[in-house]
């Protein structure tokens, strides 16, 4: 339950429109719920602005099941990451209400508790390959879950300097923007010398030998000369979404 509802809710009781025992009904899991392989956190968005986040890589079918059945009985909205598309299946055709994106690996729900309107702005995402999709689409998706607008450009390498450049109206008019690179990672200092906006750097494991699953990329971002640059961990696209978020979060 995020705050809007959580104002909504009271609002109603105040107005007599809603009697006190349904509105303990609708709080009654709140903050918490204690389930056999998990504890979840359903006050996170009240005190956070972020829903919680299903870590799912090393979760079993059944752990995912159990889980996610029980927040989509909440208004928040659901999120699961790193999903393979084989849990997936088996996922999503035991719990309804589920939608698998296959790029992003991700597993979402309850899309209509999103919190739309909470935005100050546009969050641009960028990649410098094709092969970074999969973690930008990590970010764009959470993100618009989060309520935020998002813009993308993808495949704009360094290689190629004329395509990132050529975007510039729309990096220029972002509020915060997420630049995804593997190889040397060169892409987030360039588009953080040309914008006024914070940017958030996503090294992705993308590369040959010496890339080194990523972490050549990780200390090119954190050895970046451009002012106003930070850096996640690699392939953190839902770690830059967060971040992102809170920074463009209208108070």
């Amino acid at each position: 339950m995020n705050e809007q509802e959580l104002r909504n809710l009271l609002t109603q009781v105040q107005n007599n429109s809603l009697a006190i025992d349904k509105a303990v009904e609708e709080l009654r899991h709140m903050p918490s719920e204690l389930l056999p392989s998990a504890h979840l956190d359903h006050h996170r968005t009240l005190r956070t602005g972020l829903p919680e986040a299903v870590f799912g890589e090393n979760k079993t079918i059944d752990h995912l099941i159990e889980i996610l059945s029980a927040m989509l009985q909440q208004k928040n909205v659901v999120l699961a990451t790193r999903i393979s598309p084989e849990k997936a299946e088996e996922v999503t055709g035991k719990v309804e209400g589920l939608t698998y994106h296959d790029t992003a690996r991700l597993i979402t729900g309850n899309e209509r508790y999103c919190s739309a309107g909470c935005s100050r702005g546009t969050v641009a995402i960028a990649t410098a390959g094709t092969s970074d999709m999969p973690v930008a689409e990590e970010a764009r998706i959470a993100l618009e879950l989060f309520g935020h607008k998002v813009k993308t450009i993808y495949d704009a390498g360094v290689a190629g300097l004329h395509r990132i450049l050529s975007q510039a109206d729309i990096l220029q008019s972002a509020s915060v923007i997420i630049v995804v690179a593997g190889m040397e990672g060169a892409l987030p200092s360039v588009v953080a010398g040309m914008v006024s906006a914070p940017v958030i750097a996503v090294p992705t494991s993308v590369g040959y030998g010496t890339g080194a699953g990523g972490f050549s990329a990780l200390l090119g971002m954190l050895n970046s000369c451009a002012p106003g640059l930070a850096v996640v961990n690699i392939d953190n696209g839902f770690g830059a979404a967060c971040m992102a978020a809170k920074i463009n979060m209208l108070k």
